[in-house]
């Protein structure tokens, strides 16, 4: 009896010594893995730190590199800048001849283009409208039958007759240029207006192209059809009891807007000339219109 009482009592010493063992073991495993751990996580945040810091000193050398070299361009550009000599003073005579090529180049472009069909008709800019003095006419009739399409088909002719007589300007504005001074030519070129050239040719030109215009445009009014359009549309206002017949120079009132038109489109190519380095198609251009 005491045997078998000692025997259990030993078996249950042994067995209580073996679970603290393993209880023993098992804490100090967690503590060691803890420990890995804690040791792994310190040498990543190291290592991360260090590969920042790595960065950074990266990013500053690029950055110093960079602000060397662009002080080194400036310094040479502004080296290339006081050795380049500034441009020799615009004699009379290369005026002379960059205007007179602007111009011509531009006179060219412009008869060209209001001479095409549509030269006027299809520009907003130049295209002629219905003589202001006969707004009050087309507002009083315009809605008759036919007469909507009546105003259309006389406009359309107004514009066909000034496209008829766009060609005969050229010749008109060459002679002009041969006349144009060094003088004249050289306070053109560097005058800051964009149209300053087309603005001094119209001084002494206008008068002559309206009256060289005005009888071929009167001719083309006829012959366009015009003049029949123009004649319905009078008629049948100055047959309204109580209105003030209708009086108006078709002739004159068209042969204005054709020379104003091709003014406008001489214009318009002078001021490429001077804005656009690209419409300067000739060493003289480039020269005389180039500077700053």
């Amino acid at each position: 009896m005491f045997t078998r009482i000692a025997g259990s009592l030993l078996v249950a010493g042994l067995l209580a010594a073996s679970s603290a063992a393993q209880a023993q073991t098992k804490t100090t495993t967690t503590k060691k893995t803890t420990t890995q751990t804690a040791a792994q996580k310190a040498a990543a945040t190291k290592a991360a730190a260090a590969k920042t810091a790595a960065a950074k000193a990266a990013a500053a050398k690029t950055a110093a590199a960079k602000a060397a070299a662009d002080k080194a361009a400036a310094a040479k550009a502004a080296a290339a800048a006081a050795a380049t000599p500034p441009p020799a003073p615009l004699t009379e005579s290369q005026a002379s001849a960059g205007v007179k090529e602007a111009l011509n180049k531009g006179i060219v472009k412009a008869v060209q283009f209001a001479s095409e069909p549509d030269g006027f008709n299809a520009n907003d800019d130049i295209r002629i409208p219905t003589p202001p003095d006969l707004e009050l006419v087309k507002g009083t009739i315009g809605r008759l039958p036919g007469m909507t399409k009546l105003f259309e088909t006389f406009e359309t002719q107004l514009n066909r007759a000034a496209e008829a007589a766009a060609p005969k300007a050229k010749d008109i504005f060459l002679n002009a240029l041969s006349n144009m001074s060094f003088t004249d030519a050289l306070s053109l070129v560097t005058s800051s207006e964009t149209d300053a050239a087309t603005q001094f040719l119209r001084k002494s030109t206008q008068a002559q192209l309206v009256s060289a215009f005005h009888p071929d445009i009167e001719a083309a009014i006829d012959q366009v059809g015009a003049g029949r359009a123009y004649a319905t549309i009078t008629n049948t206002y100055n047959k309204i009891p109580l209105q003030q017949p209708v009086t108006l120079s078709l002739a004159d009132y068209t042969t204005q807007k054709a020379v104003d038109g091709l003014f406008i489109l001489l214009a318009n190519e002078e001021a490429k000339i001077r804005k656009n380095p690209a419409a300067r198609t000739s060493d003289i251009l480039k020269s005389v219109f180039g500077r700053k």
